[in-house]
């Protein structure tokens, strides 16, 4: 009993032990857990507030107020949707609200990272062979890569701040350099399409921006079809090359960009649109401007109405009174914003976003700022080179860089800059050809156009460039001169009324009741005439100036490109008359730089001051971008040749045609050029008595007299644009008219403007500078830069100068060469002799006729002025005579006869320095230029001995006046 007990026991205890074996074993061979690959969302989200999206989130976003950080979670299609990134600088800066190029992304997961990713969009196929073949040849682009913080439903969950905010300097310019551990959120929201966030946070020099994220589903409309760019109307494009193609016309393709318009009801001829473009006028531009913001927006209806959509442009007003539309955000990428900028600059920006696969206009912004409408604070330096370099094309800043002398940049600059600012010059040419030759062998390399990358800047893919405000800052102020003038008039006539009525009276009590109720009369008739004023100018004025450059704005969101060409439609007498004024737009189209209308004539009518509306190339262009009908197009096309059509944009003002200008007036600009002459000079002899009133500084007539002298060189320079010029014409094969796409500017119409620069460039009286008003020519004594005494010979012969380089460059010597092999024999034609002779003649023309009589050091032969400019053009031939073996083939002949225009210079110089009626000043100048021709000749006519005997070095011979190769002596 007590064995089977114990028996008992024993296999009570074996079975427990191996129960217990069994366990430990299991235990032992259980795999452990697996840790999870990411923490849980509420984890990660721990000190979080959820933004609550507003129907429905785009992206889900978590706020931690005291870090500034900002969590967000993707949608679930983030890796195969289409992303714009579109950045804004709203504060911190005086250009704060315009936006910063947007990128065009998508996420991709790499492991436990995500990586933000830029789409080829510049080379595509069109078949599954091509398609393939680019995919693998032509890859995407990484721009950034972040941690992946938590995945929760297959969407990952990321730190929005490291993500924007770390890697500003990519979405911004390098400038933009934030400290990230100093972060205030100022703005996070999250809507179903898009999501905004704003940053306030210090950059790394100490300076606090407003850093505005939106970021967006690049969505389009479904019905929208791309439309073909088209050479003779103006769009900005988007672009891209189809390898799967193999003609030329077929490889680049080219969309316009535009938004999406439909008829709501397709049967009407005018028909509301679907979904109509609205814009919302921010709540900062001033309330006395505001209807003309809203005028300027809507004059483009006019335009769709040719469409068939009525209504086509809506306006709205947000207002912090009254709280309208106080909750849009204008950096949100939902709405169309014009804003207004109190930042001193005169600037007008309209640039907008586009889908980079269609060309449709997906929103658009535009910047408007107050300095323009200011006192026009002027700089001699800075506004002339600006006025003297329009025009200039990439082969004479080339020319520049390598002869400073001639540059206009560094001749216009103050004297102590001139070097400094010559380096930067070469600096930023060097870095630009560093850059270009680097990024055009990189292109080769990859199979891609190089000659691509010279236009990839190209304003027609760039809406942003655009300084149409520039040339209003200067009408303002000549505005503002004419009416201090006028009112300064009206004062001296009442003073006038009034003595000579006291003089007539015998009663002077009697008169003087008289007078007063005079006065009274004539006051409350003035009030009932006198028109508004704004800011010290009349509204008519004003706002008409405004409402322009806001339809011209308007215009770049909806596509179109600048038209430089559309001024030329109408004379200025048209332009002045009863037949336009109030009637119809005065120019082809709000899309050019137009000049104020300033008109001098007295006794004629003196038209609208800025285009009432859009002009007829606005209507024709908007009917190519819009109409709805395809078939159409090819008829639209096809007016091309009408006149008022006329177009070029930006790259062609640095070409030869003289009309694709920006500033020019008129379908013949020299009638405007005199006109702008006659106007300087008009105010020139007022500065003095009219300009500048009791109590006010000496300095206002210096400022004066510089803007009427802008004016003049605003003048001369565009007329010396039309030597050498040639007409460019847009028209295709078939066109009606069949209009040459090459037509030489008529020789006349050369020898007119060559006249006019000469007379008011290098004629001492074109400057008006008498004794009187350069003693009154003050500084600014709030200004360290302006010197006490205006530098007069400096001024001058910078100007002067300038315009030689504009006549005499080796790019326009060898268009006025080259056209003479595009003129007939039979027909008259403007030479490179006769050029060079006229104005070798101009400038030396006291040695043709030396004055007669007797000379003094204050009364010399031949002025100062014109000694300075006489040594300058001998230094332009010299320059022009070592170029004979230059790269291009024209460079042969003009070395040519520069060197035949010094051995003829060197003749007469030697006759005229002998005579003995000279002063000292010109009899000193006189010998100086003929030794140092002299000089030149015998240094630079050098036989090459070991080149068989008939080699020359410098220039290859000089040539005489029978045109023979003259002998070494």
């Amino acid at each position: 009993m007590r064995f089977s007990r114990c028996l008992h026991t024993m296999l009570i205890a074996i079975f427990a032990g191996s129960m217990l074996a069994g366990f430990a074993f299991a235990e032992d061979t259980k795999k452990p857990e697996k840790k999870p690959e990411f923490p849980k969302l509420e984890t990660v989200t721990k000190d979080y507030t959820k933004v609550e999206g507003d129907g429905g989130a785009f992206y889900e976003l978590w706020l931690n107020k005291k870090t500034g950080q900002v969590l967000g979670k993707l949608p679930k299609d983030y890796a195969t949707a289409r992303h714009y990134i579109a950045p804004t600088v709203s504060g911190g800066e005086i250009f704060a609200g315009l936006q910063s190029d947007a990128k065009y992304v998508y996420w991709r997961k790499f492991g436990k990272r995500l990586a933000m990713m830029e789409e080829n969009l510049s080379i595509k196929g069109s078949d599954a062979e091509s398609k393939s073949s680019v995919n693998r040849l032509f890859t995407d682009r990484v721009l950034l890569d972040v941690p992946i913080l938590t995945m929760d439903g297959g969407r990952p969950v990321i730190n929005l701040n490291q993500a924007l905010l770390s890697n500003a300097s990519d979405f911004f310019d390098s400038y933009v350099s934030p400290n990230t551990s100093l972060v205030s959120v100022k703005k996070a929201k999250s809507f179903p399409e898009n999501i905004e966030l704003c940053y306030e946070v210090p950059m790394y020099n100490g300076s606090l921006k407003t850093l505005h994220f939106s970021v967006s589903k690049v969505m389009g409309s479904k019905t929208y079809k791309p439309r073909k760019a088209d050479q003779r109307v103006g769009y900005f494009m988007t672009e891209y090359s189809d390898y799967g193609k193999y003609k030329d016309d077929e490889t680049n393709v080219r969309y316009i960009n535009r938004w999406h318009l439909e008829k709501r009801d397709p049967k009407l001829r005018l028909s509301p649109p679907k979904q109509p473009i609205v814009f919302y006028i921010e709540h900062t531009t001033p309330v006395r401007y505001r209807r003309f913001v809203r005028e300027g927006i809507l004059h483009w209806n006019k335009a769709f109405e040719k469409v068939g959509i009525a209504n086509a442009v809506v306006v709205y007003q947000q207002d912090s009174v009254s709280g309208d539309h106080m909750d849009k955000d204008p950096e949100d990428v939902r709405y169309n914003f014009v804003r207004w900028l109190n930042n001193n600059v005169s600037t007008a920006i309209g640039p907008s976003r586009v889908n980079p696969k269609t060309g449709e206009i997906l929103d658009a912004d535009i910047i408007l700022t107050d300095g323009w409408i200011r006192t026009f604070e002027y700089q001699f330096s800075n506004i002339m080179p600006k006025l003297v370099m329009e025009g200039a094309s990439r082969e004479e800043l080339a020319w520049y860089v390598q002869h400073p002398n001639w540059d206009p940049r560094v001749r216009l600059a103050e004297p102590s800059e001139r070097d400094f600012i010559l380096q930067q010059i070469r600096h930023e040419a060097a870095q630009k050809f560093a850059t270009q030759a680097k990024e055009m062998h990189q292109a080769r390399m990859m199979g891609e156009n190089p000659e691509s990358v010279l236009d990839k800047d190209s304003p027609a893919r760039i809406s942003s460039g655009c300084f149409a405000a520039d040339g209003r800052s200067m009408d303002v102020a000549f505005m503002r001169m004419s009416i201090d003038m006028k009112m300064a008039q009206e004062e001296d006539a009442k003073k006038k009324k009034k003595k000579s009525k006291k003089d007539d009276d015998e009663d002077e009590d009697d008169d003087e009741d008289e007078d007063d109720e005079d006065e009274d009369e004539d006051s409350e008739d003035e009030d009932e005439d006198s028109e508004q004023m704004l800011d010290g100018m009349p509204e008519s004025f004003i706002g008409s100036l405004l409402a322009d450059l806001v339809a011209h704005e308007v215009g770049h969101t909806l596509g179109l490109r600048h038209n430089f060409k559309a001024s030329s439609i109408y004379d200025i007498a048209e332009m002045n008359s009863e037949l336009l004024k109030g009637v119809k737009p005065f120019t082809g189209s709000v899309m050019d730089y137009n000049p104020t209308n300033f008109y001098v004539e007295e006794g004629e009518v003196q038209g609208d001051w800025a285009m009432i509306g859009v002009g007829p190339y606005d209507m024709w262009a908007i009917q190519y971008g819009y109409t709805m009908d395809e078939k159409k197009l090819p008829k639209i096309l096809s007016r091309v040749a009408e006149p008022e059509l006329a177009f070029a944009t930006d790259e062609d003002t640095s070409g030869p045609d003289p009309l694709a200008r920006r500033y020019d007036f008129g379908k013949n600009p020299l009638d405007f050029a005199n006109e702008q002459v006659a106007l300087a000079k008009v105010h020139r002899g007022k500065i003095i008595d009219k300009f500048v009133k009791k109590g006010q500084p000496w300095s206002k007539a210096r400022k004066g007299y510089l803007m009427t002298l802008s004016m003049q060189t605003k003048s001369n320079s565009m007329m010396a644009n039309w030597v050498g010029g040639t007409f460019v014409n847009r028209d295709k094969k078939g066109d009606p008219e069949e209009r040459a796409p090459l037509v030489p500017v008529p020789a006349k119409d050369q020898r007119a403007a060559l006249e006019f620069v000469i007379e008011n460039s290098f004629e001492d009286d074109a400057y008006g500078l008498d004794t009187e008003l350069l003693r009154y020519m003050a500084k600014d004594h709030f200004s360290r830069r302006d010197t006490p005494t205006w530098p007069i010979h400096d001024r001058v012969m910078s100007l002067q100068a300038s315009m030689l380089s504009s006549l005499m460059s080796p790019t326009k010597l060898r268009n006025v060469y080259d056209n003479e092999y595009r003129v007939p024999e039979d027909e008259d034609a403007l030479t490179l002799n006769e050029l060079m002779t006229t104005i070798n003649d101009s400038i030396w023309s006291e040695l043709e006729d030396l004055p007669k009589g007797k000379f003094s050091e204050r009364k010399p032969a031949i002025s100062s002025m014109r000694r300075n400019l006489q040594t300058e053009f001998i230094e332009r031939l010299f320059d022009l005579a070592k170029e004979a073996k230059g790269s291009t083939a024209a460079l042969k002949p003009i070395a040519n006869l520069a060197s035949m225009k010094l051995q003829e210079l060197h003749e007469k110089l030697e006759k005229a320095s002998g005579s003995k009626s000279l002063d000292a000043y010109s009899k000193a100048h006189l010998i100086d230029s003929k030794n140092r021709v002299k000089k030149f000749i015998d240094g630079t006519y050098v036989v090459n001995q070991s080149g068989g005997g008939g080699g020359l070095s410098g220039f290859s011979f000089l040539l005489g006046k029978d045109g023979q190769p003259l002998q070494q002596k």
